[in-house]
């Protein structure tokens, strides 16, 4: 059996800062950003901001659209903390 994983309701700086860094690394504005990932130019602005906490599907979505791996996302994470 596996794990109960439960979603923090707190909103992570070191992941905000992260998909701010690789977006701006990439030159890209959030709604460029928004559009690649297909979630609100709101969402990344929140996101980024640590306002918001978002789910799997968006963290893979931010990752595809910023071309890194969820692995490579996570070092990013870590590198900012």
């Amino acid at each position: 059996m596996f794990p109960s994983v439960t979603r923090s309701s707190t909103p992570d700086p070191a992941l905000a800062a992260a998909i701010r860094r690789l977006r701006e690394q990439r030159e890209m504005t959030q709604e460029a950003l928004a559009f690649a990932s297909g979630i609100t130019t709101g969402s990344v602005a929140r996101i980024e901001l640590g306002q918001s906490v978002p789910g799997w599907d968006t963290v893979r979505q931010l990752a595809q659209a910023l071309d890194v791996s969820i692995v490579e996302l996570a070092a990013a994470v870590e590198a900012e903390r």
